[in-house]
Order: structure tokens, then sequence, then C-alpha cells
């Protein structure tokens, strides 16, 4: 039975799976601050947890920061923090279900990127089974934005064409044997100076007793998921880790019916049976 844990827990779906349940926590908790914080706020306070966090811990054990392909880190960073704006900016100026949506098409931006730069040939299983899982996520999130909102969208859709492109970084930094937290920790620093360069231009919020226990929280989920995904890509293929992120909507739509009460119909539970369908299928299509 050890020996059983042990294999699971050293695979990539296993990660991606924590993953996508530290995300839909974080988003628990960005729901909760969102009255309190502007978005450019809640940018610069969930990077900078990770970073405070893996510094300090790098700096007690005396570990290296320096990194031999620098070069794909920062690669990684810039991709990441700039697909993670345009999302906050997509969620502040569509609906959150389109926006949600429209980052989600990053599992078929790196299946087009994994055969352009790494020529690799996914199996029509495994491409049908990205593609139902992001049906689903249509279904359940029901997307709609007007004529006005197209600026918008597009720049939704843009944060998941850099969401991909960050991804296929994160694979590639696996095969070159970078450590997870040394790559959170430069999508981190980056991030975090990024924002905090946004937010002189735009507002200051007190933080208090009372809501900086969201922030922790926020930026604790946020690091943890991305050590995990990062490990995640890093010890499974691709496009198998790709299509288990959908799994975070299925654990949004859960908390949401838990903390929030919200009410899902039959299409909705339509949906996320196509979602574990999906991630079953990629799992399948993976052996």
């Amino acid at each position: 039975m050890s020996r059983y844990l042990s294999v699971v827990r050293d695979s990539g779906p296993f990660w991606m799976l924590l993953a996508s349940l530290l995300f839909a926590c974080m988003g628990v908790f960005v729901k909760l601050g969102a009255p309190q914080f502007s978005t450019a706020e809640l940018v610069f306070y969930r990077c900078l947890v990770g970073f405070v966090f893996i510094g300090v811990v790098v700096l007690m054990r005396g570990g290296s920061l320096r990194s031999p392909v620098l070069g794909k880190q920062f690669s990684r960073a810039i991709a990441g923090t700039v697909s993670l704006m345009l999302y906050f900016y997509a969620i502040a100026h569509l609906p959150l279900a389109t926006a949600v949506t429209l980052n989600y098409t990053s599992p078929l931006f790196l299946a087009l990127f994994t055969t352009i730069w790494l020529h690799e040939r996914p199996s029509r299983e495994l491409l049908f089974a990205v593609a139902m899982g992001f049906v689903g996520v249509m279904v359940l999130l029901q997307p709609t934005f007007s004529r006005d909102q197209w600026f918008a969208g597009l720049l939704g859709l843009a944060s998941g064409f850099g969401a991909g492109f960050a991804y296929l970084n994160v694979r590639m930094l696996g095969e070159a044997g970078e450590p997870e937290w040394r790559t959170v920790f430069y999508f981190s620093l980056l991030a975090t100076v990024a924002a905090g360069v946004w937010m002189v231009f735009d507002r200051f919020s007190p933080v208090h007793w009372g809501n900086i226990g969201i922030l922790l929280g926020m930026g604790g989920c946020a690091t943890a998921a991305q050590l995990a995904m990062t490990r995640a890509y890093r010890k499974g293929r691709t496009l198998v880790v790709a299509g288990l992120a959908y799994s975070t909507v299925l654990c949004s739509s859960l908390f949401g019916l838990l903390i929030w009460g919200d009410k899902l119909g039959t299409s909705s539970w339509l949906a996320i049976a196509l979602i574990i369908a999906s991630g079953v299928l990629t799992v399948r299509s993976g052996r």
C-alpha cells in the first residue's frame, strides 16, 4: 500500500489535481478579498507571499537561486506575468465566466506549442479529451459578452495564449532539471515587481488584522498551487497534465455550492461530468 501511494505521489496527474484544488482555494480567497482590494492589489499580494516565502526558505537552507537556464526562467516568468495581468484585466472588464473560459483555452494553445516546438504528436484521444474538457468548461460557465467588450475579450484570449506558452516553458525547465521552487521564485519576483508598478497607478487599500488572513490564504494557496503545478509538468506528460487543469472548475463549482450556496442546474452537472470524463481520458491516454 505504501509503495502504491509513493508511486501516486510521484506522478504528474496527482500533482496537477492537487494544484487544481489549491487554485480553487485561492479563488475562494480572491472572491472574499475582492470587495476590499483592487485587482492590482490582489495580484501584488498573491505574488508577494510566494516571493517572500520561497526566498526565506532558500536563505534558511542555504540554497542557491542561480539558474543555469536563466533565459528560460525569465521567459516563463514574463509569459506568466503578462498572462496573469491580462487575465485579471479580463476579469475586471468581462463577466467572470467569460474571462475564466477564455483563460482556459491554454491547454489548446499548449497542444499547438508542443507540436511546433517539441515536435510531439499528440494522440487523437488526448486531443479529444482536452477539447471535451474545454467544452465542459464552456457549458458550465456559459460565457457571453457584448459588442463593446471585444477588446477585453481579445485580451482574455491572449491570457490563455500566454498561459499556454508559460506552461511550455515550465515543461522545458523541468526537463532541464530546474527545481520547482526556483521556477516559482522567479515568476513571483517578476510578477510582484510588475504588480507593484501597477499599484502605483491604481490605489492602496489598508491592510489590517481583519483582512490580512485573506491575503495570506490567497498567497499561500497560490504559491503551493504553483509549486504543485510546476512539479506536475516536470513529472508528467505535458498535455495529460494540462488536460487535468480543468478539474479546477469542478473544485470551484463545489466550493461555490458549499460556501455561497450556488445552485447548479442540469446543464452544470452535465458540464462537470464532461470535465471528469476529460480527466479520465487524459490519464488513460498518457499510460
